[in-house]
């Protein structure tokens, strides 16, 4: 492999484990280990490796001073490898996670407990770093030291599904002797050599794989389902890689996350920037914060006539805003078919992209992303063919529908059999691994494409009705948004189990999708309740979070309302 100077320089700590592996006329002469002579001795240096027989090197040619000017490239073969091993040795740990996910069909109970593996590695500050979806819904948490068959418990301080990182904490002094941490380093550019470390299925002991970067870009994160910034390289990351580093010279480029399906020695990495906005947030707010958003879908101006028709001149570029999140605060500053020229003074292109280190782009979302929350941006935006700078205050978006609902209980409400439950991304995924084609067509179309209008907005539906003399003729209507209780519009679950409850009607009507209607006696409906809970072993007619929200005074206050 291709290494430079560099790179020969991070290994002085580790110049017997190199020596080893020198040919042996160079072994037996020590001044010239990790000695190059540079200018025309190198190449005399190079020959004598090629061809040893011919070769007349001088050690009084080869200074240690040599190292230290700038990089040459030198082929030299394993020194990455053996050098990340040492690093590895006493930061790499292996992860066991004892997990169990909410059944969202029966939200009241969860599935199965599984057990899984992972990788993660000690940074500063006597934290772990690994990967969210290793520790998502644990239930317990352990870490094992290479070379050490005690497994300690570690407690998780801070996780970030979004960009699938978390932090652990061990409070045993015992896990932390000889142990050592990894610095973080920076993007590495393109053909850059990387090694991963980590504990791959297939074996039990620490793992090493060496690939070059083959791009940098924004991809979609599996775990979170978020768009942000990945590096791909041609290294095999296999399950139980997970959460493992990925060195580069004595520093960390990124940490190993997902592959790519179907294809073969194709990883990616969690690159640094990413991973010093989630410890910088952690360390701010004491918990995870998350990435911010403009709340703006846009269209690219690559046709000539629409770039025309919007008044933008020849010179300009930039992109045309077709839809603004409600509770953005884009919303009170940018208008429809305002066209986004710069960001931060950085110009964007007709394709939406921004310049990248050396001659590269990416999507100028990365730019947005990297942003702190309340922090400020100035946008120049064409706005009727005039041009204007605006500012605007960033912060993380919520979407009407969550994508993910790690490490939380499900909320649901039931009255009469009725099961009442917020739209979720998770309970779509109930329908299988095509869930896309298989789940509720309406349902999947309003939770990949409708945003909220107010703070606290769910998409409320009727999941499905647990049979009982109260509700028959009731039984099929499943899978349908309430959108109003006795008249008054549902903003929330919170919000109709608060409009149910406080019901001084003798009936109480439903108001569903597709124009269906339901009707109950409300004072039968509620001994039904009883009835039907014990009937299918369900705990309580309402979840953790809203039994404790309830109260009289609000139910009196939505039903006046």
């Amino acid at each position: 492999m291709l290494v430079t100077l560099r790179s020969l320089r991070r290994l002085t700590a580790h110049r017997s484990l190199f020596h080893c592996h020198l040919p042996p006329f160079l072994r037996e002469s020590s001044p010239l280990l990790l000695s190059i002579p540079l200018s025309s001795s190198l190449c005399s240096a190079a020959s004598a490796v090629a061809a040893p027989e011919k070769a007349s090197v001088s050690c009084s040619a080869i200074s240690r001073h040599a190292l230290e000017v700038e990089d040459v490239p030198v082929r030299y073969q394993y020194a990455d490898a053996y050098a990340a091993i040492e690093l590895a040795l006493d930061s790499v740990v292996k992860v066991f996670t004892v997990s169990c996910s909410p059944n969202y069909f029966l939200p009241w109970q969860n599935k199965s407990q599984r057990e899984s593996t992972g990788s993660g590695f000690v940074i500063p500050g006597r934290q772990i770093l690994t990967n969210a979806h290793v520790v998502a819904d644990h239930t317990f948490v352990l870490v094992r030291k290479h070379g050490s068959p005690t497994k300690y418990k570690a407690e998780v301080q801070a996780v970030g599904h979004e960009c699938d990182l978390a932090l652990l904490t061990v409070d045993s002094e015992e896990f932390w002797e000889g142990m050592s941490f990894l610095d973080l380093g920076d993007i590495p550019f393109l053909q850059e050599a990387v090694v991963v470390v980590g504990y791959p299925q297939g074996g039990d002991n620490i793992s090493v794989t060496k690939g070059v970067v083959s791009r940098v870009e924004p991809t979609q994160y599996v775990h979170g389902a978020a768009q942000l910034m990945a590096i791909q390289i041609d290294a095999a990351i296999n399950p139980g890689n997970s959460g493992g580093p990925a060195i580069m010279g004595d520093k960390v480029a990124g940490v190993a996350f997902q592959n790519l399906s179907g294809a073969e020695n194709i990883g990616y990495i969690i690159p640094v920037p990413i991973i010093k906005h989630f410890l910088s947030g952690v360390k701010e707010n004491g918990k995870y914060i998350g990435f911010c958003s403009l709340g703006l879908s846009c269209q690219p101006t690559e046709n000539a006539q629409l770039r025309e028709h919007f008044r933008m001149h020849p010179e300009m570029t930039g992109v045309l805003v077709s839809k603004i999140n409600p509770l953005s605060n884009a919303f009170n500053v940018l208008e429809k078919d305002d066209i986004v020229l710069a960001f931060d003074g950085v110009p964007i292109a007709n394709d939406g992209t921004v310049p990248f280190r050396n001659r590269e782009r990416i999507t100028f979302d990365h730019l947005v992303s990297m942003k702190k929350p309340a922090e400020k941006a100035l946008l120049r935006v064409l706005r009727n063919g005039v041009v204007h700078e605006l500012s605007i205050s960033l912060q993380p978006q919520q979407p009407l529908v969550p994508v993910q609902q790690f490490d939380k209980l499900p909320s649901y409400y039931i009255f009469a059999g009725l099961v009442f439950i917020p739209l979720t991304q998770p309970y779509l995924h109930e329908y299988g691994d095509d869930w896309y084609n298989t789940s509720p067509r309406r349902l999947c179309e309003r939770a990949l494409r409708e945003l909220p209008k107010k703070a606290g907005e769910q998409l409320v539906i009727l999941s499905q009705v647990l049979m009982d003399d109260i509700n028959t003729g009731y039984e099929r209507l499943s899978d349908l948004q309430v959108k109003k209780v006795n008249g008054i519009q549902v903003d929330n679950l919170k919000h109709l189990c608060s409009l149910v409850e406080g019901c001084h009607e003798e009936n109480l009507r439903f108001d569903l999708d597709d124009e269906r209607v339901i009707v109950l006696n409300y004072r039968n409906s509620k001994l039904a309740t009883s009835r039907i809970l014990k009937r299918h072993r369900i705990p309580s007619a309402m979840s953790g979070d809203l039994s404790g929200e309830i109260s009289c005074s609000e139910a009196k206050a939505a039903s006046s309302s």
